[in-house]
């Protein structure tokens, strides 16, 4: 399956649809996809390193707002009903650190021991801005949200440290306070921005030139807006050098039967 098989209408399908649609080989980046259902990123570990990284999301809430985690060696759990092993259209594999492979599914990766946890993502509240009048840029144009490594350090925990990672998403000025208010209402899917304004404020360098995902037009009268991202988890993986991790292509989700509305709050 390939991206000429697209749904028209990706954001009318369940997740069971949209999963069963990964399964049989579709890859693609899934903002947009199945409306009003929570949005998460992967990362899977061997047992012994499981402690560290959910003290590493205690420590570090607003890039790492666990949403579940399985037992050793499962795949799937209450609240994301599929094969984490399948049904997510792309994933990475890790070893010590480095990038070995982007694949379609880690069956033959998987081990008894390994434990998976879903972690809030930001296509979550894209809704809801789009419905507050905020554009969402990546949309627009058809592409992956940018994502970029910061110069701002997490909090370590156990072996496990590395650099916030951001997503970015450019907005009339005029827009920014809504934008704000709109998500700080979704604290499990990394709530209200970390940063507005200047990139180099934070280390970033080159807009143009995403660490993850794709690059996106910034209009005369923009300002980026920055968001603690999902796959901080991997750059702490990519820092840190543990033998074996497993987390989703940047993008490509896991989407989960957590309805959106249940990260709502007053």
């Amino acid at each position: 399956m390939t991206e000429t098989d697209l749904p028209s209408r990706p954001d009318t399908l369940s997740p069971d649809e949209a999963r069963a649609r990964f399964r049989a080989g579709l890859r693609v980046p899934t903002s947009g996809w199945c409306a009003g259902w929570t949005q998460a990123n992967l990362l899977a570990v061997p047992r012994d390193l499981a402690y560290d990284f959910l003290l590493f999301a205690q420590r570090n809430p607003a890039p790492c707002p666990v949403l579940d985690v399985t037992e050793p060696g499962a795949w799937s759990s209450l609240r994301f009903g599929g094969d984490l092993r399948t049904d997510l259209p792309a994933y990475r594999i890790y070893e010590h650190g480095e990038l070995v492979a982007e694949v379609d599914d880690v069956v033959d990766r998987w081990r008894d021991d390994m434990v998976a946890f879903l972690i809030g993502c930001s296509f979550t509240f894209e809704d809801a801005l789009l419905a507050a009048g905020v554009p969402i840029r990546h949309l627009e144009q058809g592409t992956n949200v940018p994502m970029y490594r910061t110069d701002v350090a997490c909090r370590p925990a156990g072996s496990l440290s590395g650099p916030l990672v951001v997503s970015m998403r450019p907005m009339p000025a005029a827009q920014v306070a809504t934008a704000v208010r709109v998500t700080l209402r979704y604290p499990a899917v990394h709530g209200a921005p970390v940063h507005i304004g200047s990139p180099r404020e934070i280390g970033i360098t080159d807009l143009d030139a995403p660490d993850f995902g794709d690059p996106v037009e910034v209009r005369p009268g923009e300002v980026p807006v920055f968001w603690a991202c999902g796959v901080t988890p991997q750059a702490a993986v990519m820092q840190s050098r543990p033998a074996l991790a497993i987390g989703h292509a940047p993008g490509n989700m896991a989407i989960t039967d957590i309805r959106e509305s249940e990260h709502i709050v007053p």
